[in-house]
């Protein structure tokens, strides 16, 4: 540990909590970027938690390509990691694991390379006929980049599941809440009046209780999930899919295998024990009388999230030049929570009101990197902004550049 390091200064709006900079000015000739995916807001909570969650490698450890060879399914998954995902999963009650398997991976992004990859190699399926990957729009955009980049014969990108319409096979990705709108999607929109062989990929990387209410169990039978989405650790590069059939599991354990060999022990193990700090914080509240006032990881993370979210509102119903079509209205009971609550996404879905490109405005005007809607199958008129991917200094400039668009040349 490096010694003699100064203190983060402490935002009096932070609760205790260290703010994620130290310079609180930003000058207007800097860039904001909303367009990194990293969760920067959520790093302060974690420093807090620095001592709890340190893990210790010893040289001699990790050396081996297995972790266990007696799993018949992923043998680079380590038994620690399988075990603390079923028990976040359990805590939260967002999915079902129970007569699943697990199948770790470098990211959801290599995971849904790997469902792609096993979906699409079906006997059942034409040999010469690439199936279509479709997502209804605006969808992720990486979607159609991760479907198309390899040029794969097995599967392409087939655009927007709310027009398809071929007497082809396909592949749909359900993604909710939906990146980058925030909707609450759960049901395939492809109509299968041609009787095609339609399957599904089921991205839930999202589905956790400090973006969106807890609504159900999810059972479907190909589920992504993220580190980096729950927890905010982008850098540590593990996902995990949560896959009914036993073929299809041990085909995206071949996909991962012949892309990367198996997923770094280190970053598992470290997952692992992010994952037990979470769970062992609630487990505290429930048998030992915590305060439940106190700093767990998703209250904290949605407090973050709500109060961003209700000053952004504020901003934007006085600016003038905004529209947020994000779904706010879909309050629901959070059976996390135990009670009613919204969701606060983790993208506001900014319209510009005026007929251009929103993220070219925002950038030359305001000097804020967005993503553009073009890029989400949507209309350029959109740009996704990122609500945690900046410290608490940088989104309030932000904010002041909107209150003050009028007055900026």
């Amino acid at each position: 540990m490096v010694a003699n390091l100064p203190p983060l200064p402490t935002n009096k709006n932070n609760n205790g909590f260290p703010s994620s900079h130290i310079d609180s000015s930003l000058p207007y000739s800097s860039f904001i970027h909303f367009n990194r995916g990293d969760k920067v807001a959520l790093e302060s909570y974690w420093r807090k938690m620095s001592e709890e969650c340190a893990v210790v490698t010893k040289g001699w450890e990790f050396m081996s390509y297995a972790s266990d060879w007696s799993n018949s399914v992923c043998w680079f998954m380590t038994p620690e990691l399988i075990d603390a995902i079923k028990r976040l999963h359990a805590l939260v009650g967002n999915a079902d694991t129970d007569d699943s398997h697990l199948v770790v991976g470098n990211g959801a992004t290599q995971l849904f390379q790997a469902a792609l990859f096993a979906l699409s190699s079906s006997p059942s399926l034409s040999p010469h006929t690439p199936i279509n990957v479709v997502a209804a729009a605006p969808h992720y955009s990486g979607y159609p980049d991760e479907a198309d980049m390899v040029c794969s014969g097995l599967y392409k990108w087939g655009g927007d599941a709310l027009k398809y319409d071929k007497n082809e096979a396909y592949i749909e990705i359900v993604n909710y809440p939906n990146n980058p709108d925030g909707n609450i999607r759960t049901t395939p929109v492809v109509d299968n009046r041609y009787g095609c062989e339609g399957k599904l990929i089921h991205d839930l990387v999202f589905y956790w209780p400090h973006y969106t209410p807890i609504t159900h169990k999810a059972k479907h039978d190909l589920m992504l999930f993220s580190l980096s989405k729950c927890t905010g650790h982008n850098g540590s590069r593990i996902g995990w899919a949560i896959v009914k059939d036993i073929d299809i599991a041990r085909k995206m354990t071949r996909f991962i295998v012949l892309n990367s060999k198996g997923v770094s022990k280190e970053s598992q193990t470290r997952a692992a024990k992010i994952m037990e700090v979470l769970c062992d914080s609630y487990q505290s509240l429930r048998f030992d009388g915590y305060n439940k006032e106190s700093e767990l990881f998703f209250e904290y993370s949605r407090r973050v999230l709500k109060e961003r979210w209700e000053k952004l509102r504020e901003v934007i119903n006085k600016n003038g030049d905004f529209i947020l079509h994000n779904k706010f209205s879909q309050r629901a009971y959070c059976n996390f929570r135990n009670e009613s609550s919204e969701t606060y996404s983790a993208f506001g879905w900014l319209m510009c009101k005026k007929d251009e490109d929103c993220a070219i405005y925002l950038e030359k005007k305001l000097k804020v990197v967005a993503r553009s809607g073009n890029r989400f199958g949507s209309d350029p008129k959109f740009a996704r902004i990122e609500m945690i991917s900046t410290g608490d200094d940088e989104f309030e400039e932000f904010l002041d550049r909107l209150s003050n668009i009028k007055e900026i040349n």
